[in-house]
């Protein structure tokens, strides 16, 4: 019985940067289908300015999400993107970036996602700007999404906007307010699961998907 797991995500997110593991596992499993859904929530009018008190925040929380997870936030990262004043915390660009992969090669989307965090969290690159996702892209071998990226038409825009609704509907169709969120559909039928265990054991998360 083939299964499609919904994932609700943003770029930015750093709760979604832990569940990497699980999507991986996810990923490795037979009859599960991994649908990427970027939702905007740190995009236009949830993007905002970086400052003292945000930075902070970030970095506590993230240091959470290390302690549970065992995915790295580097002193690099915590240097050159929180300490960044004049960097923005916007998901906008990299979002447009892996609607650029999905169009284009959308079963490297996956590994686009995890090049943009490692380069983010781990590099402390810039991900907001566009010369750092189309490095990024190229990188991957991914050349036409790094151009559509750089050029963005009508299809391109449209796409984005489609994929960011979806997420918003689905979210409020389960009353669900943040990210990640994680939606199983079997045959039809819709079923809103608990995040904890994609953090605390991402096999065991993979697994139960498979075998619900």
């Amino acid at each position: 019985m083939d299964k499609t797991l919904h994932y609700i995500f943003d770029p930015l997110c750093g709760w979604c940067y832990g569940a990497s593991a699980a999507l991986a596992a996810v990923a490795d499993r037979a009859g599960v289908h991994l649908n990427l859904l970027p939702s905007g929530l740190f995009a236009e009018e949830g993007a905002r300015k970086m400052d003292d008190d945000f930075a902070a925040y970030a970095w506590s929380n993230d240091q959470r999400i290390e302690r549970l997870t065992g995915q790295r936030f580097t002193e690099r990262y915590r240097a050159e993107v929180l300490g960044n004043r004049q960097q923005r915390f916007d998901s906008a660009l990299a979002t447009l970036a892996l609607s650029a992969v999905a169009l284009t090669a959308p079963d490297k989307e996956l590994d686009a996602l995890k090049a943009m965090q490692q380069a983010r969290y781990v590099d402390g690159k810039d991900i907001t700007r566009t010369d750092t996702l189309v490095s990024i892209l190229e990188t991957l071998g991914l050349a036409q999404a790094a151009l559509r990226l750089q050029t963005p038409e009508a299809e391109l825009l449209d796409t984005n906007r489609a994929r960011m609704d979806q997420a918003q509907r689905l979210l409020q169709a389960f009353g669900a307010r943040g990210v990640p969120t994680f939606i199983l559909e079997t045959e039809g039928q819709r079923k809103l699961l608990h995040a904890g265990s994609a953090f605390a054991d991402p096999q065991a998360f993979a697994q139960e998907l498979q075998t619900a």
